[in-house]
């Protein structure tokens, strides 16, 4: 393709070129697809069970579902090798996403038909369904942006692809279907979110396929080796046993304050505020808080680098937390909600900044996607184990008691943060090379 192949402009003025090319707006509707539904089988799910009678301890188990994305590495070679039967004359990544883009639409309308009453067994089965689909396209999406365009237009195509994420995640997947559910039913929410699962699949079907990597045959099966092994014994060779493990224990442990609070659906609807203000003000503001949270993130990482800005960020996560209290003291007042909302949001877009360019200097390219999805997955391993067990937490103690303990969650993290600081070397000015050698 010509962004990816003709010469680049470099500085300001090419910044700017990459935002106008066609692989930068490609990446907002992959963004937007891969956000959708995300809260529609996590944070939305949970309001709408709690909505439906559903006690705190199912919901909170009910939250395991969202696995599909901790464990996607699993999968993760089996996609970067092959081509899926069927969909090949798309080619190996647009087949792949594409079969994912339409099981999500799928999946959503076949959960508003169902409904999670009637059915309990065949609305839990869809919901996974639809979660695994989700996952799959996670690691399709960003296997594609790295092979789609060279390294200096990605800083554009990660922008876009965070704008639309976050338009998914929370004004369509978090506002709009509240909304919805509110005024006409979940339903018909889920329907229309069904609808708009369709809108990244016409992006998909209108997009170029990326160059295989070197040296991959579409009709060769690799061995379980190649496919499996050697991506994961690479990162172990690069960084060392001992620097490997801690470094896979710190990215686990980075965002288990956030990744707790699998309860905050139902919290707001306990503490006095309607879906409608839910939707409001936690997808609808909330949204624009992650998003400034995001490019806030940018800046810090390329002025004070990535070791200090994890630090800011774990610390900033953990704090936010603390105001989840300011809602249970004063329930039912609009400001505590927007204060919440307001930190929430701003640390968590900061902090997956951050974070992304800490995995980013970790990944060998020649198995990107595998390297990748492990790191990402680990990164919502620990919090999704303990969050799911928070409204059990919440029901033997109380939600002050919970919040306290998901920040003082962040001690582990800085712990190993003080032990890699200086056998880490992490900057914005790292590049492939660097970041691999």
């Amino acid at each position: 393709m010509s962004e990816a192949s003709g010469e680049v402009v470099r500085g300001w003025r090419g910044a700017l070129q990459a935002f106008g090319t066609r692989s930068a707006l490609t990446l907002f509707f992959f963004g937007f697809g891969c956000g959708l539904p995300f809260f529609l089988v996590g944070n939305t799910l949970a309001i709408w069970l709690r909505d439906a009678g559903w006690e705190l301890g199912p919901i909170g188990l009910v939250s395991y579902l969202t696995f599909f994305y901790v464990f996607k590495f699993m999968w993760a070679p089996l996609l970067d090798s092959r081509s899926l039967p069927g969909f090949g004359r798309l080619g190996r990544r647009r087949g792949w996403l594409l079969a994912a883009q339409l099981s999500i639409a799928a999946g959503l309308a076949a959960l508003a038909l169902t409904g999670p009453v009637s059915s309990v067994p065949l609305f839990l089965a869809l919901a996974g369904f639809t979660a695994l689909a989700g996952a799959t396209q996670d690691t399709m999406v960003d296997a594609y942006r790295v092979e789609i365009a060279p390294i200096e237009m990605q800083g554009a195509l990660a922008a876009t692809y965070t704008l639309g994420y976050r338009i998914g995640l929370q004004l369509c997947g978090g506002a709009l279907v509240l909304y919805l559910a509110d005024f006409a039913g979940w339903r018909i929410g889920y329907l229309a979110m069904a609808g708009f699962a369709l809108i990244p699949a016409l992006a998909t079907l209108l997009s170029p396929e990326p160059p295989p990597g070197e040296g991959f045959d579409k009709a060769a099966r690799p061995s379980f080796v190649d496919a499996y092994v050697k991506p994961f014994a690479e990162f172990f060779r690069r960084h060392g046993w001992v620097l490997g493990l801690v470094l896979l224990a710190f990215v686990g442990l980075f965002k288990l304050p956030d990744q707790m609070l699998s309860i905050a659906g139902p919290f707001y609807l306990d503490t006095g505020f309607t879906k409608s203000d839910i939707a409001t003000v936690s997808k609808l503001y909330g949204v624009w808080m992650g998003i400034g949270g995001a490019f806030l993130g940018g800046m810090v990482v390329a002025a004070i680098g990535v070791r200090k800005s994890l630090l800011i960020a774990a610390i900033a996560v953990a704090v936010s937390n603390l105001l989840f209290i300011l809602m249970s003291m004063y329930p039912g007042q609009l400001w505590t909600f927007v204060a919440t909302i307001s930190g929430d949001n701003l640390s968590q877009g900061f902090a997956g900044t951050v974070l992304v360019s800490f995995l980013a200097s970790l990944v060998d390219k020649r198995y990107t996607a595998t390297q990748y999805a492990l790191l990402s997955s680990l990164a919502n391993l620990p919090g999704k184990l303990i969050g799911g067990f928070s409204g059990f937490i919440v029901e033997a103690s109380s939600y002050t008691t919970f919040f306290v303990i998901s920040s003082v969650s962040v001690i582990p993290t800085l712990l190993l943060l003080a032990w890699l600081w200086n056998r880490i070397v992490v900057d914005t000015q790292t590049d492939a090379r660097g970041a691999n050698r």
